[in-house]
């Protein structure tokens, strides 16, 4: 899988937009990117997070007060840290600002709870052809995802609630990634999607059925051919 951008995207639901931008806003301090209407009843809000996008996404319909999903923790760094300071969000979902470098994070890090490792690190490296730096750390641009084995990981995380929910890695061809994710044993949760004239994406899942997006940008790209 060729990155078109070095970074990973991370996004969460909630049915608190209001409480969130406020939060990633004047608390975090991140800059708001845009507003970008998925849906009649979905809002993402798109804030900057060093290369990366912190996607917020508001639902007007109630989301099931479900589990979590396997992301369990997004990890920022910042220059003008000197500590980690760990913060929860208006859902108590999990953040920490943490100084450049602290656990091999330049840019952002996310932290993955997994039933089996070994699994995972199967499906990192072959379904999305990532390079693995230590036993569960993988590599995606600067940012480092984190896998850690945790038998109480959710086994079902396709399930929608609050909270993290998924990943997305910008890419050159969402067609070509999302084919050979399958190949190569990926569970297809939706398949290659064009929205408007701004990207081309598709949804795959984890073993522990955690969702993947793989996005396709024109504002990154140039087309979504």
């Amino acid at each position: 899988m060729r990155l078109a951008k070095p970074a990973v995207d991370v996004g969460l639901s909630t049915n608190r937009p209001d409480a969130h931008l406020t939060f990633w806003r004047d608390q975090v301090g991140l800059a708001l990117d845009a507003h970008l209407p998925i849906g009649p009843h979905q809002i993402q809000h798109r804030f900057h997070a060093g290369g990366s996008i912190v996607k917020v996404n508001g639902f007007a319909e109630p989301l099931p007060d479900g589990p979590r999903a396997g992301y369990r923790e997004v990890l920022i760094a910042r220059e003008m840290a000197s500590i980690p300071t760990q913060l929860v969000d208006p859902d108590g979902s999990a953040l920490t600002i943490v100084p450049p470098g602290f656990e091999g994070i330049g840019q952002i890090g996310i932290r993955i709870a997994v039933r089996d490792l070994a699994a995972h690190r199967r499906f990192y490296t072959q379904c999305l052809g990532l390079p693995e730096e230590g036993v569960g750390r993988f590599r995606a641009g600067e940012t480092l995802l984190i896998l850690e084995e945790d038998p109480q990981a959710n086994p079902d995380a396709a399930q929608p609630s609050v909270g993290w929910r998924y990943i997305t890695f910008q890419i050159f061809k969402a067609d070509e990634a999302h084919s050979h994710a399958l190949v190569h044993g990926a569970r297809e949760a939706r398949p290659p999607t064009t929205l408007r004239d701004v990207a081309r994406f598709s949804i795959i899942r984890d073993p522990d059925g955690n969702a993947i997006e793989l996005s396709q940008r024109a504002s990154i790209v140039g087309n979504l051919d």
